[in-house]
């Protein structure tokens, strides 16, 4: 995605704002069944086509709405089908927080896909609530590590209650950092940096906030934004922990939403987390936040002798200078 599908993509966000555009992102399985349900209905407003990603006729947009949009890759043209001659759009715009974000079109299969749903819903509220409870210093410095489309980071930048000195987003995948680029926009997020990055390869000095929501399922096709790694997913999140205790300034916290499998009753991740915490000398909380998030994953193999898969929040603080 270049600056010209980035600049697009912005006015499209405020253009869907000036309409009172607003869009609740479900899971994809309730995506597919709202889409089955509907038939081959086409599109029949912006929340049609920008949401549920149904096809929908170019007159529907003005003119010279749809010509950028086509020209810069963010609408194709349907040339086979009962829906020849329409158009579908390859992004969604979701709304969180009283903004827009956008995010990959439906269904996320390709492997650099940039996921939004009910995780980024949870991971955007325990952030929330979190630092209501207790506030940033002035001035701090924020790194949303795995950013997605940026959502984690500017929620974070916007509840810091008061002026952020730097918000880096950061993510291997290069299609994210460009959507995290125009979400940053719509939000008017100032001091925003955007860094390429496995991880904390290349990102540089301490903050007083790390918020992070991996991946944390086992995925066959290793997709970026769903493969976790490890025995159930947890690989990714263990190396993020442990990698931002380092991070962390004198008085930072690190927001880990992640889903952990929970095995005859035993979260063998949040023990690990909370040893690993212990052994930097850092406090360490953990709250249970859904008890049982894409249970479809237990037909899996990967997940024989699961009981469920739970989503948590853990908060790492490192204890003031």
């Amino acid at each position: 995605m270049n600056d010209n599908s980035v600049a697009r993509l912005v006015e499209l966000g405020n253009y869907l704002k000036s309409r009172h555009y607003e869009f609740t992102t479900a899971t994809p399985l309730t995506h597919q069944r709202v889409l089955r349900n509907r038939g081959d209905v086409p599109a029949q407003d912006l929340r049609d086509i920008f949401g549920w990603n149904l096809p929908f006729d170019g007159a529907m947009m003005p003119t010279p709405w749809a010509d950028r949009l086509h020209r810069e890759g963010l609408i194709q043209a349907l040339e086979t089908g009962m829906y020849k001659g329409m158009y579908q759009s390859t992004v969604r715009m979701s709304s969180l927080a009283g903004g827009l974000y956008a995010h990959s079109g439906f269904p996320t299969v390709e492997e650099d896909a940039v996921f939004f749903g009910p995780d980024t819903y949870r991971f955007a509220a325990l952030i929330e609530r979190e630092l209501a409870a207790r506030p940033l210093p002035v001035a701090s410095r924020i790194l949303d590590m795995g950013c997605g489309g940026g959502p984690g980071g500017i929620v974070a930048a916007q509840a810091a209650g008061g002026p952020v000195r730097e918000l880096v987003l950061a993510d291997i995948n290069p299609r994210a950092l460009a959507l995290s680029r125009v979400n940053a926009r719509l939000a008017q997020v100032q001091a925003c940096t955007f860094v390429e990055s496995d991880l904390f390869t290349n990102i540089d000095g301490d903050f007083d906030l790390i918020v992070s929501n991996p991946p944390y399922l086992v995925d066959a096709d290793r997709r970026t934004y769903r493969h976790g790694g490890g025995d159930h997913g947890e690989g990714l999140s263990q190396r993020i922990l442990e990698q931002a205790i380092a991070h962390l300034a004198p008085g930072g916290r690190l927001i880990l939403y992640t889903g952990s499998a929970i095995v005859q009753g035993v979260d063998p991740f949040s023990e690990w987390a909370a040893g690993t915490a212990a052994r930097a000398g850092c406090p360490f909380t953990r709250q249970e936040i859904d008890p049982d998030v894409f249970g479809e994953e237990l037909d899996r193999p990967e997940y024989a002798g699961v009981d469920r898969i739970a989503a948590i929040g853990l908060v790492v603080r490192r204890p003031a200078a």
